[in-house]
């Protein structure tokens, strides 16, 4: 266990709420009641190590950002103003007026009507998922929440059957480190800390696959650069190496695995060069990756989000997954592979969520479809009333959301009510009929879990609220109060819910937890590893997946890894496939107000490469515009050979007003569920380009 004694007096534990791998562990300069200093990661904690990103480094920025909403706001504006078209009112009023409407808009069409809308804002438990005890209790729109893990999620489970996996801290033991569809030198920089001590101490090496030469593809000892949405060719191409040239323990596969026959044969004609027919990473790579990670038992396998946002993501994830279990991998330290370690922390939400009221005959509205449900689809809406009333917490889905166009449309609706919770004015609550100032996680109490380590942590709040923020929990029970919703979670506090959740499910109390400074979930090695069996009734790891228990859309899969063909594909009127993946400083549309990030990143840039953009005869830096069937907008070339000629890169998610028209990338990214259980599919656009 790491060293949890106590902090300095001016320093204080905490955690940062921003990222769901990473969740680090954090200790907050403390200069008054009101006001915090540095920010630096847990150097006791084993897995955060004292590393953190820049933008969280620089917290401070955003805390005391003089932008800071501090009083709630109503509208006296026309929809998408700004500052100038709100008013500022009393916590009363602006309460009383919400659940009048809400009230209103229930008895007009029935519950169902109103949809409290939500996502990852923050990580933290009873502040994220607090909306659902309210939700569950009215009988409000449940909501399928898809943005960002579902179809890497459905991959996963089918071949592990379980959403756990190595500990993390062993890639310090690993000798070769598998990086694929994730950046963690943007997006989960402790990754980075524990792949640069195998290098160091091991020798190891680090391959990376990703359509662009990211920062991790940077210091990469081999990076593959496939084409978006070509990960299971390759994959595939992969398994044909392994199979052919003896990599295969098939001593393993015979206790542990299910379909091995039949994927050797499967993946028989699936060579090299096949794959680099469709992937683009040419044969001999392919091969050399191959014979690297056959040939090495401490392989580790770090598989990312990347996955989830294409729409043969979960097939390319279970393809990508079959890896470790070919080779045996999972039989060494520092071998094997990790998605995601949600299932390893069973956690009883009963309170938090209020699933004791939970009503499954409520309908259910797919978040990443926002756009097509307030524009009136009745694919979404079935026989059941329009929304027209949203409650919206930890989210901006008038940047973040795909069919950006379908979703201003759906918010500038004359009978839509909207109420916002935020910590600044963003492109949602400037649509927003009522706004609420929203604490940060320094200004309240929660609970974390993570995907990317075995910790679980909870914090205490660091400083007072900023003017007159509230916690989502205390604007959930006082709305509470005046719908009439009766539940004991709005009775308690967030303490007292953080207290029962983790008693409930056999964890120390919350103080207990907090004085330890976090509870270390890990698994056994043989638990970690699957060497007590897969997830799966039978124990096995599936080459041939059961897709039917994964999602509705079960009947279009493939059983065997197969490179699925129904992603956007580039034609002749579209020839570019567009990749809106992470910048390095954003985080989705959270830090794009701080002045430290928008000094690093300058100005929305499409990254294209030299040869394309001599063949359309643009310029280095010139201005240039994006276009697919729902619409365009307009950017700045950047000449850039760390991608594919057909690739082009935007790294996002800027503000819609730093584009020239107003509104964002996600204009082009297409609000159509991926296979077989929907999911949001925001790296899999054609487009074309043109000088502007």
């Amino acid at each position: 266990m790491p060293d949890s004694s106590p902090l300095a007096k001016d320093w204080h534990s905490s955690v940062c709420p921003h990222d769901c791998p990473s969740v680090c562990a954090l200790e907050i300069e403390k200069l008054s009641e009101s006001r915090i200093g540095k920010v630096r990661g847990a150097a006791a904690n084993d897995y955060t190590a004292g590393v953190i990103c820049a933008k969280v480094a620089r917290y401070a920025e955003r805390q005391h950002h003089p932008g800071r909403l501090s009083v709630p706001l109503r509208r006296i504006g026309s929809k998408g103003c700004g500052p100038e078209g709100f008013a500022p009112i009393s916590w009363d009023e602006a309460l009383d007026e919400t659940a009048a409407k809400l009230k209103a808009a229930a008895a007009k069409f029935g519950p169902e009507t109103v949809w409290p809308y939500f996502y990852a804002g923050t990580m933290g438990l009873v502040q994220r998922d607090g909306i659902d005890r309210l939700r569950n209790v009215m009988g409000y729109s449940r909501q399928y929440s898809t943005i960002c893990i579902t179809l890497a999620d459905a991959g996963w489970l089918a071949g592990a059957g379980a959403k756990r996996g190595t500990d993390a801290r062993e890639i310090a033991k690993s000798d070769l480190i598998v990086v694929w569809g994730g950046n963690p030198v943007s997006t989960q920089v402790n990754v980075m800390t524990h792949i640069a001590r195998a290098k160091k101490t091991r020798g190891a090496k680090l391959v990376v696959v990703d359509p662009y030469r990211t920062g991790t593809a940077q210091q990469a000892d081999l990076h593959l650069m496939v084409k978006p949405g070509t990960d299971a060719a390759l994959a595939l191409g992969v398994m044909h190496v392994l199979f052919a040239e003896g990599f295969a323990d098939r001593d393993y596969m015979a206790q542990y695995t299910r379909g091995a026959a039949a994927l050797e044969a499967h993946v028989a004609d699936k060579t090299p060069e096949w794959a680099e027919s469709i992937c683009g990473v040419p044969a001999a790579t392919i091969r050399e990756f191959a014979r690297l990670y056959g040939g090495t038992k401490r392989a580790y396998l770090r598989l990312g989000y990347g996955f989830a946002r294409h729409r043969n993501g979960s097939s390319s994830m279970h393809a990508a997954s079959c890896l470790p279990a070919i080779t045996g991998a999972w039989r060494h330290e520092g071998g094997g592979a990790l998605y995601a370690q949600s299932a390893i922390y069973a956690l009883d939400k009963t309170l938090i969520q209020g699933l004791d009221r939970l009503d499954t005959r409520v309908r259910e509205l797919d978040q990443s479809r926002i756009g097509p449900v307030l524009t009136g689809d009745k694919r979404d809406l079935g026989d059941g009333p329009p929304v027209t009333a949203l409650f919206i917490q930890n989210t901006n889905p008038m940047n973040v959301a795909p069919e950006l166009a379908k979703v201003r449309a759906g918010f500038l609706r004359d009978d839509l009510f909207v109420c916002v919770h935020e910590q600044f004015l963003t492109e949602t609550a400037r649509m927003a009929d009522i706004v609420l100032p929203a604490t940060t996680f320094l200004e309240h109490d929660d609970i974390y879990q993570a995907g990317g380590h075995t910790y679980l942590q909870v914090a205490r709040k660091v400083v007072e609220p900023y003017a007159q923020a509230k916690s989502n929990h205390w604007v959930h029970c006082e709305l509470a109060k005046r719908l009439g919703a009766e539940h004991r979670g709005f009775a308690m506090t967030e303490w007292d819910i953080v207290d029962w959740t983790l008693k409930a499910s056999g964890y120390p109390s919350a103080d207990e937890v907090h004085a330890g400074r976090w509870h270390d979930r890990a698994p056994s090695f043989e638990k970690a590893h699957f060497l007590e069996g897969f997830g799966h009734e039978d124990g096995k790891f599936h080459f041939d997946a059961d897709w039917a228990k994964l999602g509705p859309a079960w009947e279009a899969m493939p059983s065997l890894p197969t490179q699925m063909t129904n992603y956007d594909a580039a034609t002749d009127d579209k020839p570019f496939r567009l990749v809106a993946a992470p910048a390095r400083t954003f985080l989705n549309s959270t830090f794009t107000e701080t002045p430290g990030s928008q000094e690093r990143e300058q100005r929305p840039t499409a990254m294209i490469h030299p040869a394309a953009l001599a063949k359309l005869g643009i310029a280095d830096g010139a201005r240039v515009r994006l276009g697919n069937e729902k619409g365009s907008l307009v950017v700045h070339a950047k000449a850039f050979d760390g991608v594919l000629p057909g690739t082009v890169v935007v790294e996002s998610i800027w503000p819609n007003a730093a584009f020239e028209e107003g509104i964002g990338i996600n204009l082009l990214t297409s609000a159509d569920p991926g296979f077989p259980a929907g999911g949001a599919v925001f790296h899999d656009t054609a487009i074309w380009l043109k000088p502007a």
